[in-house]
């Protein structure tokens, strides 16, 4: 009872993320210690260098759509909106991860906490995009990992 009126008095995020580090983190099956500990050593890296080989797209991708973006309007507001959300979510996503590698390679809660954000700027994505597969795949699985290896960074 008491850590649900604590839960009552936080924000809206902060009760998500209690939920599912309830659910994800705690209820669900525990991933083995040494996997924990190798996800924790290698997720800056393969951060890192996910950042980087996705830059070069991620830059020709503004260009041709500062030039593009206008034109797709022409294809129905629709696809327009589409398009310009997608490179929001995009643009988003990609700041959120980047701010997360030093906190990551300090195993600081900050770096924890713009993964997490990112994961969620990813389920937003999906569910305006109404993209089940995504949903599961891209939000399930990684807050499953997310909150298992919660305990890791302070």
């Amino acid at each position: 009872m008491e850590k649900m009126a604590k839960t009552n008095s936080s924000s809206p995020l902060a009760q998500l993320e209690n939920t599912l580090d309830l659910y994800c983190g705690q209820k669900a099956p525990a991933l083995p210690t040494k996997w924990k500990e190798t996800i924790v050593k290698v997720a800056p890296w393969i951060t890192l260098i996910f950042l980087l080989l996705s830059l070069p797209a991620v830059l020709a991708l503004l260009g041709i759509g500062a030039l593009l973006t206008p034109v797709s309007y022409l294809g129905g507001p629709t696809f327009g909106i589409t398009y310009t959300l997608s490179l929001v979510f995009l643009a988003i996503t990609i700041v959120l991860e980047a701010l997360s590698l030093p906190g990551l390679f300090k195993k600081s809660k900050q770096g924890w906490s713009f993964v997490y954000y990112s994961t969620l700027v990813g389920v937003i994505s999906n569910i305006v995009y109404f993209n089940p597969g995504g949903i599961i795949l891209g939000t399930v699985i990684p807050l499953y990992f997310l909150f298992q290896i919660k305990s890791y960074y302070k």
